[in-house]
């Protein structure tokens, strides 16, 4: 069963120092692309009850950090519920989340459930055990939603994890696919939205920084770097270097599909195109139009004259 609480201030947690204006001005520009993407696509609506998945990482915690800051001035109200599931994974600090959660008076809920021991069983020696991991911690935050009432499910991928994604769909899948900020899961039960999709990487990585979050590296279970993420995102790095806001211009790429242009007849009617076409004009239709453009240009001159 899920261990819920709503934090009271813990003693033992130190109050953060008041934050340099650098600080405030790249949290008013994470609250202003939150926002935007939250706005753009419709994330959360009036009345939304928004789980919050806390992994312990920097990506999460600014997600929750910023949307509680959005929660309070928003026009709309709407519910946090932040949520952790704890895998039992050997040396996992299990009391780090809830300490900061309480601290900070923030709802939470959570999750044990053994799925290391799971992935060790499973996935045989020498192989990555993220993919596995990743399902198995899915089905449990989405059976956790379900029978708590969520109406969405907040996750922590930012803009570089979404264009990684593309280039790892394209290289290695043979798919133009990215990840959507706003989408619904495979079985039709859960809206997850990615409100960090118009922040870098780099940005979320200052400001974890700065607001001094207590970090739980994602080191514990000895499991191999995914390899293909890796070099993608090291070639990111690399074109960012050489050509600084590549990696924003290739994001901006994916807001404006142009599907005519590309080639899968599923998504295109090619076939179609035969009937839309336009019957070329006979010479004397090429005249009158000539006649009646030439007869306006001589309009508009008399009417400036």
């Amino acid at each position: 069963m899920p261990r819920a609480a709503r934090g009271a201030p813990d003693p033992d947690v130190k109050r953060a120092a008041k934050p340099s204006r650098t600080l405030e001005r790249l949290a008013a520009r994470l609250r202003g692309q939150v926002g935007k993407a939250i706005a753009d696509f419709r994330m959360i609506a009036p009345g939304d009850r928004v789980m919050v998945c806390l992994s312990g990482g920097k990506d999460s915690y600014t997600l929750l950090d910023l949307l509680l800051s959005l929660k309070r001035s928003a026009p709309v109200h709407f519910e946090l519920l932040a949520v952790n599931l704890d895998q039992k994974q050997p040396g996992f600090p299990a009391q780090v989340l809830p300490r900061y959660l309480g601290s900070a008076g923030v709802p939470y809920h959570i999750i044990e459930q053994d799925t290391y021991s799971v992935v060790k069983r499973v996935v045989p020696e020498g192989r990555t055990l993220c993919g596995l991991c990743s399902r198995l911690r899915r089905g449990a935050l989405y059976r956790f939603a379900s029978s708590e009432g969520i109406s969405k499910i907040a996750l922590g991928h930012h803009r570089d994890d979404i264009v990684e994604t593309l280039f790892l769909n394209l290289f290695f899948g043979g798919r133009l696919k990215a990840m959507a900020p706003k989408l619904l899961s495979d079985d039709g039960q859960h809206i997850v939205i990615r409100p960090l999709a118009y922040v870098a990487e780099r940005d979320i990585a200052r400001y974890a920084r700065g607001r001094g979050f207590p970090l739980i590296p994602c080191t514990l279970c000895g499991s191999q770097e995914n390899l293909q993420r890796l070099a993608v995102k090291k070639m990111l790095a690399g074109w960012e270097q050489e050509f600084p806001g590549r990696t924003e211009t290739i994001f901006r790429a994916l807001r404006n599909v142009e599907l005519e242009h590309l080639a899968d007849p599923a998504r295109f009617d090619f076939a179609g195109l035969d009937a839309r076409r336009v019957a070329p004009m006979s010479e004397r239709e090429e005249r009158l139009l000539e006649e009646r453009s030439l007869e306006g240009a001589h309009a508009c001159g008399s009417k400036r004259a």
